[in-house]
């Protein structure tokens, strides 16, 4: 059976893709992080998030260009519609625990 995506339906990715309310109970424990950014997207956090990760300039540089190019282009047209997606309303870095983890 094929399930073809309908970009221009009104439904929503996830109704696209049969999911919505999870049921079975895992979760992430948000209190347990040492470190939540606030929400949204913009240099200031590009920048702290590189400093957290003790990244070189250049890494910095390169993540700052890239969020540049992201807000200059618009949405892309294919696949679901994601015009209702608020990318201001996203915690872009958690940080679990207090180690060395390499991301």
């Amino acid at each position: 059976m094929s399930t073809e995506l309908k970009p221009d339906s009104e439904e929503t990715a996830q109704d696209q893709i049969g999911v919505g309310d999870y049921q079975y109970g895992f979760h992430d424990p948000t209190d347990k992080y040492v470190f939540t950014s606030r929400k949204g997207i913009d240099p200031e956090i590009v920048g702290q998030i590189s400093e957290m990760k003790k990244e070189p300039a250049w890494m910095r540089d390169f993540r700052l260009n890239s969020l540049k190019i992201f807000f200059e282009r618009p949405l892309p047209q294919w696949g679901g519609n994601l015009n209702d997606l608020d990318f201001q309303d996203i915690f872009y870095y958690v940080k679990a625990s207090a180690g060395q983890e390499k991301s």
